[in-house]
């Protein structure tokens, strides 16, 4: 077993700041060291202009393109390489798992990946400039793969595949503007509608009226289905389906055998978590092995979070936060059952 850890870091003012100090607090770390090395293994396969970032983005998320500029003064780069690195648009995403299960008043989450793209940093950004509060952990640094606004509307999103890929926003930055920009789930199903899509995922929506929406994405099409339960494959859009989908209804079975022995939040979390429930994955070398399992809980405005199996949530309370109550929690501590290098934990993970 690996002991592994995620960072909190919490922070209120303009979006422009808050890019400064993650900066700051990037600058020689292991993520950026590690990213620079695997960028001269895996050259990208084209330049990411600035002048069309810039457009899309104050489209979208204008705000978010201050952030961007921030890390570029803290980090001394040129917008080129902030853009390649933490842009969200035009860049590649490898495959992965993830599993949801939601109730009317709850969404539990298992984001499953490998364990050299996890950056263990679990974010509370209230803006002063534009844009709700939200909470969760981040992907890509200014990404977020799952999390929960001051709303009340809670995300996930889910792999499908990569197969023609067009010129948009990669999940994590699209998790990012939805949550930072929709009040609830309407108005996040009109922005999936809406923004470009590079790959093709499905967009898990809960907000404080108890309704959960899926939304299918893809670069060509968006279809929206109500559904609690969602793993890695298209129900709606299945001709865009890959191959290759035993673990997902695995998982999916799992979860429809044991959801009517459900009744709360606590035993959804359970059935994720648990690595006897069939659910948790430990494919961690087949970039599928669950690291974090969330929970948002909208009407309570709680937000809970654990690294690896077989254990108990620690809890944020998300609504005294915004009330002017910081958390005095520094790191989340956990353990995962891999000898996989992290790549915000060490030196050299290629």
């Amino acid at each position: 077993m690996k002991q592994i850890y995620s960072d909190l870091i919490q922070f209120r003012g303009n979006h422009y700041d808050f890019g400064y100090m993650q900066g700051k607090l990037l600058k020689d770390s292991n993520t950026i060291e590690n990213r620079k090395k695997q960028w001269k293994i895996r050259r990208p396969r084209f330049t990411i202009g600035e002048e069309v970032v810039k457009k899309v983005m104050k489209q979208f998320a204008p705000a978010i393109w201050d952030e961007l500029l921030g890390f570029q003064d803290a980090l001394e780069w040129k917008i080129e390489d902030v853009l390649q690195e933490f842009g969200g648009y035009r860049l590649e995403y490898m495959r992965s798992g993830c599993s949801i299960f939601t109730g009317t008043d709850y969404m539990i989450r298992n984001y499953d990946y490998h364990p050299k793209t996890y950056e263990g940093r679990y974010t509370i950004f209230q803006p002063t400039d534009q844009g709700y509060a939200v909470i969760g952990p981040s992907q890509r640094i200014t990404g977020r793969m799952d999390g929960m606004n001051e709303k009340g509307l809670a995300m996930g999103y889910n792999f499908m595949h990569r197969k023609k890929p067009g010129d948009g926003f990669i999940c994590n930055m699209i998790g990012r503007i939805v949550l930072e920009t929709c009040a609830n789930v309407g108005e996040a199903i009109s922005l999936l509608k809406e923004i470009p899509h590079r790959h093709s995922f499905s967009y898990v929506v809960l907000d404080e009226t108890g309704e959960t929406f899926v939304v299918e994405a893809t670069p060509r099409g968006v279809e929206v289905r109500r559904s609690n339960v969602c793993t890695n494959h298209f129900e709606l859009l299945k001709h865009e389906n890959r191959y290759h989908l035993d673990d997902s209804y695995k998982r999916m079975d799992a979860i429809e055998a044991q959801r009517d022995q459900i009744n709360n939040a606590y035993q959804a979390f359970r059935m994720l978590n648990d690595t006897d429930k069939g659910v948790f994955s430990k494919q961690y070398k087949s970039w599928a092995g669950t690291i974090h399992t969330s929970g948002y809980l909208p009407k309570q405005k709680k937000a809970w979070f654990a690294l690896g199996g077989d254990r108990e949530p620690l809890i944020f309370d998300f609504h005294k936060w915004l009330q002017g109550e910081n958390i005095t929690t520094k790191q989340i501590l956990g353990e995962v059952d891999t000898d996989l290098p992290f790549v915000h934990m060490e030196s050299n993970v290629r």
